[in-house]
């Protein structure tokens, strides 16, 4: 068990237990998220270490590693993930301004995201912890994806991009992990990290029922600040702030299911559709963000 006597982010002693959540998914073990007075930072306390944490990505149903499409919630995400898919190509060729080049995603998964800026063009590898993933994402779309302990087999400043879509809040040292991130970056290259936010209109409403708390695969719950704050340690600047309007539905549907709620698909529906409207004047309190970060070329 993993326990924190100091905040990770800014090392205050001044937490404390902010409420209780419960990992729906799985164990339906309950795990308390902290908070930090000083900095306001939540993360995930008295977790499972990492010899122990894999049973807990154990399912058929984990979609980021099974590829499921059982039930109504994840027919919607795979309903919707090609739309998103080409998304995330605009936003890569306009940020780097190639149509072509290299890419490491970070927990490819189940590979669609990478098999996609491959067929584009783009040379692509691919990390992931899940065995079961990286060898059926291989197989199927025919994919350079090794695991996390073989990063350090990469060419130095090699990568135009990296993505890491929802993946740093499992990360047991992230601040590591963006360093080792940066030395396969080339000078000007772009990181593109997206995350859930804990400052979010839903994660507001929804409370310990939020179901991107996700614990105890959720260590870090960032925010804005939280996260501008983590990059500036590790010696970068966000450069802009982009947000993925679908992730409120499929996490609003999920909350609402957590809830217990009647009609709970559509309250789910109901609930994203005015997430989403409040978060058009303000985009910071959107349910997940994309922070755009660039290696400058002293790095």
């Amino acid at each position: 068990m993993v326990h924190h006597e100091r905040c990770p982010l800014c090392a205050s002693e001044m937490i404390s237990v902010y409420f209780k959540c419960t990992d729906h998914f799985i164990s339906k073990e309950n795990f308390p998220v902290a908070r930090c007075s000083s900095c306001g930072f939540l993360f995930t306390q008295d977790y499972p270490d990492e010899t122990e944490i894999h049973r807990y990505y154990e399912s058929d149903d984990y979609i980021s590693h099974s590829d499921t499409s059982e039930g109504i919630v994840n027919k919607i995400y795979h309903s919707i993930r090609q739309v998103m898919l080409l998304k995330k190509r605009r936003i890569i060729e306009k940020l780097t301004c190639l149509k072509r080049g290299s890419l490491l995603d970070v927990g490819s998964g189940t590979g669609h995201f990478a098999y996609m800026m491959s067929k584009s063009g783009w040379s692509v590898t691919g990390i992931e912890i899940s065995e079961k993933a990286r060898n059926s994402s291989s197989a199927a779309f025919n994919l350079k994806i090794i695991a996390p302990g073989q990063i350090s087999g990469l060419v130095a400043a090699s990568f135009d991009c990296v993505t890491m879509w929802h993946v740093l809040e499992h990360f047991y040292d992230p601040h590591k992990y963006i360093s080792d991130i940066l030395t396969l970056l080339k000078p000007g290259g772009i990181l593109l990290i997206a995350l859930p936010n804990s400052g979010s209109f839903d994660a507001k409403h929804y409370g310990n029922f939020w179901a991107a708390f996700d614990v105890p695969r959720h260590l870090w719950h960032f925010d804005p600040d939280s996260f501008t704050c983590f990059s500036g340690k590790s010696g970068l600047k966000v450069e802009r702030q982009l947000i993925l309007p679908f992730d409120v539905f499929y996490i609003s549907l999920l909350s609402e299911k957590y809830k217990g709620a009647r009609w709970s698909f559509i309250m789910g529906i109901t609930r994203a559709l005015w997430f989403s409207s409040l978060a058009v004047f303000n985009r910071k309190r959107s349910s997940s963000l994309i922070y755009v970060l660039r290696k400058s070329a002293d790095q």
